[in-house]
């Protein structure tokens, strides 16, 4: 999807009042606070990083709803929240979609340490690290228009400033992207247990795995998801791709491809790096998996066995 956003005067008092609100939260490094948004549902930018926030509940205010979306969402309380900018996502005509109040605060909290309700992750990100991530374009527009001027401000009109983000004229299907690791030692194979919390496949074993980024090859995600999950080292020249998952979850809009990568060398061992997203690690013999093993994960593994190279899932 493209988007082109761009900073504006405050419109006119009769512009229909915001329907969502979103919070811009700042540590004193510079930092934002960035939510990962769930890939397997269907909601608004599934999978980009976005601000903490939602769609305010029928007679309920601005403030009301952005302390209830960060209550529910993360269990934030945040006392000195601003109104900052609006974001009005306008669709291909150039008609309003969607208008979403952001608020402006201050938070100094590792992370790890916020109970994470909805969504997949929560990141502190400096803006500079956001040209490779996979962002909704609203969120990267309030971005750039915080660094050009960081201080709250009221327009002529007495409204606040205005970030507009047009959606694509055209549309297309696309897949999000995964890569897992295939470790196999002594013909028993790596896998997680996923945190009983995850959105995801809650205490269902899975590889290491993770989706690429914005401008990040298959190859680079893996290497670089298998540092981050299990602490092991490996190369590009160890990989080897041995199944692709082509998979449509009933629970998801979203079409995805699941690449599999053997691993013919590494350095390490595994150790638990992300304990929020899972408790341990351990290989199991490859004819005899944990239960719950993550789905497609099973089916992958037993098709590797046979030297199938594809499988799709759920199309119908």
């Amino acid at each position: 999807m493209t988007s082109s956003p761009t900073t504006t005067d405050p419109l006119p008092r009769h512009i229909p009042e915001p329907s969502g609100t979103a919070a811009l939260l700042i540590d004193d490094a510079g930092r934002y606070l960035l939510h990962l948004r769930d890939a397997h549902k269907p909601i608004w930018r599934p999978g980009h990083w976005a601000f903490l926030g939602g769609h305010n509940e029928p007679g309920e205010t601005c403030d009301q709803g952005i302390a209830r979306e960060l209550c529910e969402e993360a269990g934030l309380h945040i006392p000195d929240l601003t109104p900052f900018i609006t974001v009005d996502t306008l669709d291909a005509a150039g008609s309003l979609h969607d208008r979403v109040l952001v608020y402006l605060g201050t938070l100094n909290r590792p992370a790890h340490e916020i109970p994470l309700h909805e969504g997949v992750q929560l990141r502190w990100t400096h803006a500079a690290e956001t040209v490779h991530m996979t962002m909704d374009p609203g969120t990267a527009a309030v971005i750039h228009a915080h660094q050009a001027d960081p201080l709250p401000r009221v327009g002529s009109e007495g409204g606040l400033p205005t970030v507009r983000v047009r959606e694509a004229s055209g549309h297309r299907d696309r897949s999000v992207v995964g890569a897992h690791l295939v470790l196999i030692r002594n013909g028993a194979v790596l896998l997680g247990k996923r945190h009983p919390c995850s959105v995801f496949a809650p205490s269902a074993w899975h590889t290491p795995a993770g989706h690429r980024e914005q401008n990040e090859s298959a190859l680079a995600c893996m290497i670089r998801e298998t540092a981050e999950e299990t602490g092991l080292t490996v190369t590009e020249r160890d990989l080897t791709l041995v199944h692709t998952v082509d998979l449509v979850d009933p629970g998801s809009p979203t079409p995805r491809i699941q690449l599999f990568f053997a691993a013919s060398d590494w350095e390490g061992e595994p150790t638990l790096r992300e304990p929020d997203r899972c408790t341990e690690w351990r290989w199991w013999p490859l004819a005899s998996l944990p239960d719950p093993t993550v789905e497609y994960t099973r089916v992958a593994l037993e098709a590797i066995s046979r030297g199938a190279p594809y499988t799709a899932m759920g199309w119908s």
